[in-house]
């Protein structure tokens, strides 16, 4: 029987699968310029990849999130544009965090004419723990306030200057938890939107450099 499926063993064997992408021709994926596509394509590899070596439990719509048992998602981005979209569940994940950590693939596409296959150079790999999931100018604003002694009302002009989306009820109560209990400075760039815009250059800058953000590869 297989052993369960650990963050760390799921860090070790990420580290593992990125070197082994960077040498695989992949002719599915020639000319195929959809990122969303190629998203597809490395997800799915790799969950193959672990469930041949361990026991997880499988993401599914309810979860919303690739290893619900281990608080885990995974992206897949390109390095031209590191980005990706997750569901927005409340304004509130702008500043304590999504409430779950992210494994990121970062990869460069490479076309060969010649032989008609594709090649996913996986550029950078990291995992950021979920207290470091937060927007970054946000929290940065928030404890920036909070160390100037600023009360509710301060809070509450921030939030509405940041236009987080919230009514006034909503931000009060935000507003009051945070004076209770500050954020942690968060690394993502979080965008408003129907669902969040997750934007990751500051987490590829800063991987290995700020405790939570881990640089796999």
């Amino acid at each position: 029987m297989n052993p369960e499926l650990t963050i760390g063993t799921l860090i070790q064997e990420a580290a593992i699968f990125a070197e082994e992408e960077n040498q695989h021709n992949e002719p599915s994926l020639y000319g195929i310029t959809d990122g969303k596509a190629v998203g597809t394509y490395l997800e799915k590899k790799f969950k193959d990849y672990l469930q041949r070596l361990y026991q997880y439990e499988i993401g599914n719509a309810a979860s919303g999130i690739d290893f619900p048992s281990l608080d885990v998602d995974m992206k897949v981005t390109s390095i031209k544009q590191p980005q990706s979209s997750c569901p927005f569940k409340s304004a509130r994940q702008k500043i304590y965090g999504l409430g779950y950590s992210l494994l990121i693939f970062v990869y460069q596409k490479q076309d060969n004419s010649e032989n008609k296959t594709s090649r996913l150079l996986i550029q950078n790999t990291i995992f950021v723990n979920k207290e470091r999931t937060a927007d970054y100018q946000m929290t940065r604003g928030i404890l920036e306030i909070l160390a100037r002694d600023g009360n509710q009302d301060d809070l509450m002009a921030f939030m509405y200057d940041r236009n987080l989306p919230v009514d006034e009820i909503e931000a009060s109560n935000i507003a009051e938890a945070i004076l209770s209990n500050p954020p942690q400075q968060g690394y993502l760039t979080i965008s408003n939107a129907l669902q969040w815009r997750l934007q990751y250059r500051r987490v590829i800058q800063q991987a290995g450099e700020v405790d939570g953000i881990y640089k796999i590869r």
